[in-house]
């Protein structure tokens, strides 16, 4: 995975929590037994922590406050991206929504933008406060996607995916997918309490994979507002393998074997491995989130 040397990156897209203290309050999706809940249970890759109940109090505007800053110092170009973990990621979500705002442009709509915010451990949000237990996930009453970055380790030591830097702009490009349905209205299938492999929960989530495959299939066509280049300039087939694994590694199935010793799908949330690939796949083969209709 390659980005162009010299664009600009757009670090307003990214809020920088890493490091800000969470005044007040309880953790209530902690480590140990209730973390593990929450991730057998499948908010990981998901829609905000208030979904399971394991959130309380209402958002603090100071737990999402830029009070460190870092990607705004650091961040700069490309060729930031292209030597460290957290610039890539601001390019990844520059490079999302470059694609879908061209795309609901196409398509004579409008796009309206999503932050992504980085923190550590803990953090606030318009859907409850979470730990980083839950995994990366996206909250519509904010419009905010949200992701700690020590996620990306366990993604290969807890889960057993190859990892690699497209791994990581598959798990972003997901939650923008999550932001896709919030705007379409799709996001409010998955709202009827239901799971199952056949519930709408796990519609959403397999749309969401699909609609991540549909910006990688573009990713290295889409041109940058400010310098008229794709800001991504390679994908290789050994990026789409890592995105692949990545997907399998966060299956329902896959997870439940791990963590519960069985597999169960009338519990499933997400979709099974094989599911999450054939959907990713769907997505990146077409490039056409028309393809991407799980519900039929």
């Amino acid at each position: 995975m390659q980005f162009d040397d010299d664009a600009n990156l757009d670090t307003s897209e990214v809020k920088d929590a890493r490091g800000s203290r969470i005044p007040g309050g309880r953790a209530t999706v902690g480590g140990g037994l209730v973390g593990l809940v929450a991730l057998v249970l499948g908010l990981l890759f998901g829609v905000g922590p208030d979904q399971l109940g394991l959130s309380e109090g209402s958002p603090d505007p100071a737990a999402t406050s830029s009070s460190v800053a870092q990607v705004q110092q650091t961040c700069r170009t490309g060729r930031d991206a292209n030597t460290r973990d957290d610039c890539r990621l601001v390019a990844v979500v520059n490079s999302t929504q470059d694609y879908w705002k061209q795309e609901f442009q196409r398509r004579g709509g409008r796009y309206s933008p999503a932050s992504t915010v980085f923190f550590t451990g803990r953090v606030n949000t318009a859907c409850g406060t979470a730990t980083s237990a839950v995994g990366p996930f996206y909250c519509p009453a904010d419009r905010q996607v949200y992701l700690d970055l020590g996620f990306f380790n366990e993604l290969r030591s807890q889960f057993g995916a190859s990892g690699g830097p497209f791994a990581q702009a598959y798990v972003v490009a997901h939650e923008y997918g999550h932001h896709i349905q919030n705007l379409t209205g799709t996001l409010q299938k998955a709202q009827d309490g239901r799971q199952g492999a056949n519930s709408n929960a796990v519609k959403v989530e397999l749309q969401a994979d699909c609609y991540a495959g549909v910006w990688a299939h573009n990713a290295t066509r889409t041109p940058d507002e400010s310098t008229g280049k794709p800001l991504i300039t390679r994908l290789t087939d050994e990026d789409i393998r890592d995105g692949l694994d990545a997907a399998a590694a966060v299956g329902d199935d896959r997870i439940q074997e791990k963590f519960q010793g069985r597999v169960t799908p009338e519990s499933w949330t997400h979709g099974s491995a094989e599911q999450r690939q054939q959907w990713f796949y769907q997505g990146y083969r077409t490039g056409d989130m028309a393809q991407c209709n799980t519900f039929r």
